[in-house]
């Protein structure tokens, strides 16, 4: 794709902003740790690997999901940062949903991990000085300030919680 194809800003980012209601990125990243300590991991057990409708993760894959695709938006965040000048290319969610093997583990350990990996991502954002934070980054399709990387894994979060949140916490009655 030409350089002049990209889209400035994505319309993603707009839902994104809306999710994390105005916070700054640090205290968004800091309460989206919060939430992930608040997780009911009991009511988690006793939904287990049942899914609100045939086809759709378990919350172990949605867990596992978050997961992965922090890790991944935070390797794409240390290019841009690092200016290492590399475009970073698209994942296919669902073929590494397929190949994951979450529902294996056991809640606590894959809420642990989640909490880990937040820990470390609000340590990496928090090294960022404002330049660094404010660095365009130029992706396949689309352009946006390196901030916003932040705020794409907290919104990322609160879409996931806000679907367990309205869809499998009813498996639990």
């Amino acid at each position: 794709m030409e350089e002049s194809e990209t889209k400035q800003n994505p319309a993603f980012l707009d839902y994104v902003y809306k999710l994390n209601e105005g916070k700054e990125l640090m205290e968004a990243l800091k309460l989206s740790l919060k939430e992930i300590d608040n997780l009911d991991i009991d009511q988690f057990n006793r939904i287990g690997l049942r899914t609100y409708q045939k086809g759709k993760w378990t919350i172990h894959k949605i867990i596992q999901h978050l997961i992965d695709w922090e890790r991944i938006w935070c390797f794409r965040a240390i290019l841009f940062a690092r200016g290492e000048g590399t475009i970073p290319v698209a994942h296919d969610q669902e073929i590494m949903g397929e190949n994951s093997n979450a529902d294996e583990l056991p809640i606590e350990q894959l809420v642990n991990e989640l909490h880990i990996v937040r820990q470390s991502t609000i340590a990496m954002f928090g090294s960022f000085s404002r330049k660094i934070l404010e660095t365009n980054c130029k992706f396949f399709e689309y352009e946006m300030p390196l901030h916003a990387i932040g705020f794409t894994i907290t919104a990322h979060q609160i879409h996931h919680f806000n679907i367990i949140d309205e869809r499998y916490f009813a498996l639990d009655k």
